[in-house]
C-alpha cells in the first residue's frame, strides 16, 4: 500500500511516501521551517514525482495530530483531510510522539518536543507503547521518576530536562515512524488535534462600562441615569 505520511506538529516539516507492504520509504523530506502552509503541498508533489508516482497512486494518508501548536496542526490536518477527500482514500491520525517512539529501539523512552513559552510536550513509552502523556509542562516538571533508557529531545531543550537516561538523542517523527504508529487495517477515526493548551490569540476581555455613560432603554427610547 502506498501511504503518504505528513506531520507539521514540530518545527520540522515531515513528508514522505512509504510502501507499507515492506516498510520502505520511497521518498522523504525533513525540513526545518515555520512556513508549513507554503511548503507542504509543493513538497508532497515533489516527493511523489521522486518516487515515480502521482496523487492517484496514494492509497492512504497518515497525519501527525500533535501535540503541537494550533497553526502548525491546522495546516497539516486540513491538508491531509482535503487530500483524503479529493483522492477518496482513508486518513489516519496518530500522536506525533508515537511516530518518534516507533523509531527508538529501547525498552523505555521519553519523547519531548518544543511547546514554546518555556514549556515542552512529552510522552513516555514502554516497549513503544505509550504509558503516559501526551502532556505539556516546564522541562523540569516532566514526570519520569526513575528515568528511562532513551530520551528524544531537541538539543536546545536537553539541558533543562531533569530526567535520568542512558542515552539522550533527538529523533524526528519520520515518515516510517508515522506509518508504523498507524493502524492502517482499521477504519480511520475522526481526526482530533492535540493542542493541549489554548491558542496564543485570545478574544479581548470586555471593558467595564463607565458610570458616566448613560444606559439607553431601546424599547422605551428613554435614558436611564
Amino acid at each position: 500500500m502506498i501511504v503518504l505520511a505528513l506531520d507539521t506538529a514540530t518545527s520540522d516539516l515531515i513528508a514522505g511516501v512509504v510502501d507499507s507492504s515492506d516498510g520502505r520509504t520511497l521518498a522523504e523530506a525533513v525540513t526545518r521551517t515555520r512556513a508549513h502552509n507554503e511548503e507542504l503541498v509543493p513538497t508532497v508533489t515533489r516527493l511523489l514525482a521522486e518516487a515515480g508516482l502521482g496523487f492517484p497512486d496514494v492509497e492512504a494518508i497518515v497525519i501527525g495530530c500533535g501535540p503541537g501548536p494550533f497553526t502548525g496542526l491546522r495546516v497539516g490536518m486540513a491538508t491531509a483531510s482535503a487530500l483524503g477527500q479529493a483522492l477518496g482514500v482513508p486518513v489516519h491520525g496518530v500522536v506525533t510522539h508515537d511516530a518518534a517512539a516507533a523509531l527508538l529501539d529501547a525498552p523505555s523512552c521519553l519523547v519531548v518536543t518544543d511547546a514554546r513559552r518555556r514549556e515542552v510536550y512529552w510522552a513516555r513509552y514502554e516497549h513503544r507503547a505509550r504509558v503516559d502523556g501526551p502532556g505539556v509542562c516546564a522541562p523540569s516538571a516532566v514526570p519520569a521518576a526513575g528515568g528511562v533508557d532513551v530520551v528524544s529531545v531537541p538539543e536546545t531543550l536537553a539541558p533543562a530536562l531533569e530526567v535520568p537516561a542512558r542515552e539522550v538523542t533527538y529523533v524526528a517523527p519520520r515518515a516510517a515512524g508515522l506509518v508504523a504508529a498507524a493502524d492502517l487495517g482499521a477504519p480511520p477515526a475522526p481526526l482530533v488535534p492535540h493542542y493541549l493548551r489554548r491558542p496564543d490569540a485570545v478574544a479581548p476581555a470586555a471593558k467595564q462600562r463607565s458610570a458616566a455613560i448613560p444606559e439607553v432603554d431601546l424599547d422605551g427610547l428613554s435614558e436611564k441615569r
